[in-house]
């Protein structure tokens, strides 16, 4: 059965085009979806991310068990501060891509995607039980995403006065509760998918149609869930179950940056990371840009003289004009004479670094 979250009705009664994503009913988009693409990037937007799982540790042991669960370390961060990072299996596959918030020395909080949350929180309580960590899904809140370059001083506006000068102090991946107008508490992290500015805000699903219809008085334009997709792929971010999955490991989905080989530290998945390190990793994963008319698709064979790869993720890139994607190729495929095949033909793609937009801007060569 279809989920939905407590601001469904409030979709429908905007108009949204909703549409099954990952078992939950979501809004595609509520009109325009460059419209809302661009109002993220140009202003401020905000989307219901509240299919999300929000997931707490406790337990004296907690920090031991992140060590031991994740392949970034939380070593790295301290009260109050966040971390991206991979959930491997023993393969060396990615299980899921989360945000782990470090709160305190007994509590750790972590959001996991929605597709794959009920396996994500039973490997996790799994692995919980060595350490005698309590794993505590937190359903009681909504998730509201509020994004762009005047995303920050839109919520803070909304804060009570006590928090306001906070809030705006407030580092990058950091995290801290505050209270909202009429005493709401939040949880607020200044973190994002879009490569933009902004804050992703937990709120007691009691309140979340409030805080929605609030941010929408005080300008924040909602947006669906393709202005989400052609934002994060912008801003070179991976989606779980294209970009990467159980079979697919961070070297290989370019997440080498989130693994940490600290010395001592046996997380799950390591050896193998270690074994397909030392033996070579067979592919890897590019940015391509299509000048050429047209969209790059899911899929779709690239063509190398290395041999072939495929698409992963696609798009129309509003902010650049131009069709750009992920691909997975072998490892020894190089920048130029690249193609891809579209219904049989062979068009020339362009190789590039991603992220492919950066501040609002493109990068330098891309367009």
């Amino acid at each position: 059965m279809t989920q939905q979250t407590v601001l469904n009705a409030t979709h429908r009664e905007l108009g949204a085009r909703m549409v099954d994503f990952g078992g939950w009913d979501m809004p595609v988009n509520y009109g325009s979806q460059i419209e809302e693409h661009h109002a993220v990037r140009r202003g401020v937007g905000m989307f219901d991310v509240s299919h999300m799982r929000v997931v707490d540790l406790h337990g004296e042991r907690v920090r031991d068990f992140l060590r031991h669960l994740v392949a970034n370390s939380v070593d790295k961060i301290e009260t109050g501060k966040a971390l991206y990072t991979c959930m491997l299996n023993e393969r060396g596959g990615v299980i899921d891509d989360l945000i782990v918030y470090d709160l305190g020395d007994t509590f750790f909080r972590t959001v996991v995607n929605a597709a794959t949350a009920e396996t994500d929180i039973a490997w996790i309580t799994r692995q919980a039980a060595a350490f005698d960590v309590e794993v505590k899904p937190r359903p009681d809140f909504a998730m509201i995403a509020v994004q762009g370059p005047e995303a920050r001083e839109t919520v803070i506006g909304l804060m009570a006065d006590v928090d306001r000068e906070r809030m705006r102090a407030l580092g990058r991946f950091s995290a801290a509760a505050a209270q909202g107008l009429h005493g709401v508490p939040l949880f607020v992290a200044r973190t994002g998918y879009t490569g933009e500015d902004g804050f992703e805000i937990m709120v007691p699903v009691a309140h979340a149609v409030e805080l929605w219809n609030a941010l929408a008085q005080a300008g924040a334009r909602p947006a669906g869930l393709a202005a989400r997709d052609t934002l994060r792929l912008e801003a070179g971010l991976n989606l779980y179950g294209q970009d990467m999955d159980e079979n697919v490991t961070p070297w290989e989905a370019g997440l080498g940056w989130t693994v940490s080989m600290d010395e001592g530290r046996d997380f799950i998945g390591r050896a193998a990371l270690e074994k397909q390190k030392a033996d070579g990793v067979p592919r890897r994963m590019i940015g391509l840009v299509m000048d050429a008319k047209g969209v790059l698709r899911h899929g779709q064979k690239v063509l190398t003289a290395a041999g072939d790869g495929e698409i992963l993720s696609g798009v129309f890139a509003p902010t650049l004009g131009k069709a750009i994607a992920f691909a997975r190729v072998p490892a020894g495929a190089a920048g130029d004479d690249v193609k891809v095949d579209i219904r049989g033909r062979e068009v020339p793609v362009r190789v590039v670094k991603y992220p492919f937009v950066r501040n609002g801007k493109p990068r330098e060569g891309i367009v």
